[in-house]
């Protein structure tokens, strides 16, 4: 069925921000038409976007006693979000850290006409710097070095954590997430979120024993977070850490200005 039938539009701007708002922080709410989606439902996401699901059936009329519905829970989670979201910086950034390791990874721009490129120097376990040679796209860049360094350095942590708790994992698949820091499938892949490499390693180890216990309880059930505490007893607190990690991943990571 095509999206515009029945009245719905798929990016319907919501009277929900006034406009000093929407120009300060660059959120457009918008609606998104699913033909999976069965109900309507609506998400903020950590860098305060807003976002409501749509089934392809549903009438604009619906949408909007739905969102006029949801109004207050809508601006109290943006207010949220906006609080915790980083502090605006400089592109590109002079140094990388990342605290999951510890390293910091210093940027040394060389110029060039060619496509960017990548390469570390002078690299060790306090990190290095990063010659970045080539015109272009450099968050993109940024972002592929990023997703790089994250399945070098969780990849090899899935594997220790799997082998103490005695679990058996397909793969591990690095991601980046707006809103999921991590996930198990039915087939056993340990998807993680990249941003996860400038959190503190406890908080990553949680978050990985977390998703190895869903390759046996793929819920979240008294008998899942009962494995959970047999593994990371200190697991409630540094959950309640996690919820709040999106404040240290930097900007870039995922504007485009």
């Amino acid at each position: 069925m095509n999206a515009y039938q029945n009245g719905v539009r798929p990016h319907l701007q919501l009277d929900l921000l006034d406009e000093a708002d929407h120009g300060e922080n660059g959120v457009r709410p918008l609606i998104r038409v699913s033909a999976r989606a069965r109900r309507l439902s609506v998400r903020v996401y950590a860098d305060a976007r807003v976002e409501v699901v749509v089934p392809t059936r549903a009438r604009a009329s619906e949408v909007e006693k739905f969102v006029a519905a949801h109004r207050e829970w809508i601006e109290n989670r943006r207010e949220v979000a906006l609080r915790n979201r980083p502090a605006p910086e400089a592109f590109p950034p002079a140094t990388l850290q990342l605290s999951l390791t510890g390293e910091t990874w210093r940027l040394h721009l060389s110029g060039g006409t060619r496509a960017v490129r990548i390469s570390e120097a002078e690299a060790g376990a306090a990190g290095g710097i990063l010659r970045v040679s080539g015109a272009g796209r450099l968050r993109a860049a940024l972002r592929a070095w990023l997703m790089r360094a994250a399945q070098a350095r969780l990849a090899p942590r899935v594997a220790t954590l799997a082998a103490a708790m005695g679990v058996r994992y397909s793969r591990v698949s690095i991601r980046r997430q707006r809103s999921r820091w991590g996930s198990c499938s039915a087939r056993g892949t340990i998807s993680l979120n990249v941003c996860l490499l400038f959190q503190r390693p406890e908080v990553v180890d949680y978050l990985i024993v977390h998703e190895l216990t869903h390759v046996r309880h793929m819920n979240h059930s008294a008998h899942f977070w009962k494995a959970v505490e047999a593994h990371c007893p200190g697991w409630r607190a540094l959950d309640r850490e996690l919820l709040q990690g999106w404040r240290h991943v930097p900007r870039w990571v995922f504007s485009e200005s």
